[in-house]
């Protein structure tokens, strides 16, 4: 065996022993409600990415989709079918696969538009916590007024704007990403005052003023001294709105202005559902209803956990 490699095993060897020594893997192993919501996270978000292997149908191609399969009900019950375990819409698509398929859409979204609106609050909020003066006090009296309209309305406003402008043709093909782009601009405001607190308090601190007086750059003190100091907020913060941004993908798309039906998400299979739950039909709705609620409070439930467990206090 090389030196390199003998070097990366005693890396590899000492990151296990700092993480299982550590007080977030204490509290995890010791909280069961947080490993049955981490394993079903887990489970679900595999589930989603790997849907073209694990689905039972492909829903969006044509050739094993069948008019007369539409909405059978759950195989359960009388005129099911043991190939349609939670029964089919009213295209003749597998419910089941559908869920699978649309979770896909919905996870993207959710990790994305959350990824889109960490960048910016977190860049925004270093800058502000530690140049201060009038860049501080514009930043903050913007976020105060954004934070006055709820996010859903933010993300409204966004994404109708950017429909008028873009040409009615290129709705469909660019909906995920005014998505994201709404969806991220509306909720960047959670990040950009919690980073901007932590960075008014680290600024104060001796190795930040150490690296003053030697000369380092202000954007390197910021970035590779100061930011890995309030990462643990910013983690907290993106847990928990992923569920949020994963709601508030489901609600625009149950309004018809998210995801298009071509290629659904699962707030566009509830809107397609509800159409027909009134008929009898109630496993095209509900059973996408089950999914989202169950994937948006596990996250919740790891969030709240992740929360407590990077908080000193509560050690």
């Amino acid at each position: 065996m090389s030196e390199i490699e003998s070097a990366v095993d005693a890396e590899i060897i000492g990151w296990r022993g700092r993480l299982a020594d550590s007080d977030v893997w204490h509290s995890f192993t010791h909280s069961p409600l947080a490993m049955v919501s981490a394993a079903f996270t887990l489970v679900f978000v595999l589930a989603a990415v790997l849907a073209p292997f694990v689905a039972p149908h492909n829903p969006f191609d044509l050739s094993q989709v069948d008019l007369f399969d539409s909405l059978l009900p759950p195989a359960w019950q009388e005129g099911g079918s043991a190939s349609y375990l939670l029964g089919t819409d009213d295209q003749g698509r597998d419910i089941l696969s559908t869920i699978l398929y649309g979770a896909r859409i919905s996870l993207a979204v959710g990790f994305l538009s959350v990824l889109f609106a960490a960048v910016i609050g977190i860049a925004l909020g270093l800058v502000s916590g530690y140049v201060g003066g009038m860049v501080d006090t514009v930043l903050m009296r913007i976020a105060d007024v954004q934070l006055s309209f709820p996010a859903i309305l933010i993300a409204l406003l966004i994404d109708g704007v950017m429909r008028g402008i873009l040409p009615r043709g290129l709705h469909n093909e660019i909906a995920v990403t005014v998505l994201v782009f709404a969806i991220g601009l509306s909720f960047w405001v959670q990040y950009a005052r919690t980073v901007r607190s932590s960075v008014m308090i680290e600024r104060t601190k001796e190795y930040v003023q150490a690296g003053q007086v030697i000369g380092l750059p202000g954007w390197i003190i910021l970035f590779r001294h100061i930011l890995p100091n309030v990462v643990g907020p910013v983690l907290v913060i993106a847990t928990i709105q992923l569920a949020l941004a994963i709601i508030t993908e489901a609600t625009l798309s149950f309004l018809g202005v998210g995801v298009p039906a071509t290629s659904p998400s699962l707030g566009t299979l509830i809107r397609i559902g509800n159409d027909f739950l009134f008929s009898g039909e109630w496993w095209i709705t509900i059973f996408p209803g089950i999914a989202l609620v169950l994937l948006v409070l596990a996250i919740n439930l790891l969030g709240d956990w992740l929360r407590d467990a990077l908080n000193p206090k509560m050690r």
